[in-house]
């Protein structure tokens, strides 16, 4: 199997330079990162790749079995560093989802990753009290996926204002209810199911690897609690809570999320 084909693994930039390898969220695609990038193209190498089942991603290769958990995305980073002969020094980062999967992927090889940047990150979107508020009900999150059981569209047209923010252009949020509807609807529903109901909390305590946290100020599906939660479970990480509605900052306010990129990356590009 080509692994590189598989996920549609994509390499830009100064192969010299540090690597920087991009994690897309649930029901999103590479495409989304396309205003970050450019700023770093001659400061790093970069490699944007789709899970399997998401974007341009070979689909024939999704296994239900694999992608249960979340577990089978964090195996789908491990193959792609493998196959393309990178064992250290990644700077991973995440949007989302793939926080949680990024962390899995850390922690199975803690020496392959040098930071972890995690945008919007959440170890468990369900409320589990008293210890820990993730912002949704069981009951919620139950109702979300049964309206994309019953109005597929209804449902990609309800959750992409929803993840961009009242207050940005509507060119975003149609860009991502155009991702959200160009997936298999039986692929996406499998994803949202291990993406809204894993509890990754103790992955988050486990995490090693020096991160940033980019906390979006007025998140629908992330409240700040949560971004201190992490910040708390972290050992070595650092929290930036970024003046922006929503919950796709690298979309909706990309120069904010390159300027805390950069600054947290600074040690990095010195070299």
């Amino acid at each position: 199997m080509d692994i590189l084909l598989r996920n549609n693994v994509k390499i830009s930039g100064d192969p010299t330079q540090p690597t920087i390898l991009y994690a897309h969220g649930f029901g999103c695609s590479q495409a989304m990162w396309s205003s970050i990038t450019p700023a770093f193209d001659t400061q790093s190498q970069q490699i944007l790749f789709d899970y399997v089942g998401s974007g341009q991603s070979d689909v024939r290769h999704y296994c239900f079995n694999r992608y249960e958990t979340l577990a089978g995305y964090a195996q789908d980073i491990l193959e792609i560093c493998d196959a393309l002969d990178i064992h250290q020094d990644i700077i991973f980062v995440g949007h989302s989802v793939s926080c949680s999967i990024g962390i899995l992927a850390a922690n199975a090889r803690p020496h392959l990753f040098k930071k972890m940047i995690l945008l919007g990150p959440s170890p468990c979107f369900l409320n589990l009290p008293p210890e820990y508020l993730g912002g949704f009900d069981r009951e919620d999150l139950e109702g979300l996926l049964d309206l994309m059981d019953q109005n597929y569209l209804g449902w990609a047209s309800y959750l992409a204002p929803i993840v961009a923010g009242v207050s940005t252009a509507s060119e975003i949020s149609g860009r991502l209810s155009e991702s959200f509807c160009s997936t298999d609807p039986i692929i996406t529903r499998h994803f949202a199911n291990a993406t809204f109901f894993s509890d990754n909390r103790q992955d988050f305590s486990n995490l090693k690897v020096p991160s940033l946290i980019l906390q979006h100020k007025e998140d629908a599906l992330v409240p700040l609690s949560v971004g201190d939660y992490v910040h708390q479970k972290i050992e070595h990480s650092r929290l930036n809570v970024l003046n922006v509605a929503g919950h796709a900052a690298h979309m909706s306010h990309p120069s904010l999320v390159i300027e805390a990129m950069s600054d947290y990356l600074k040690p990095e590009f010195s070299l």
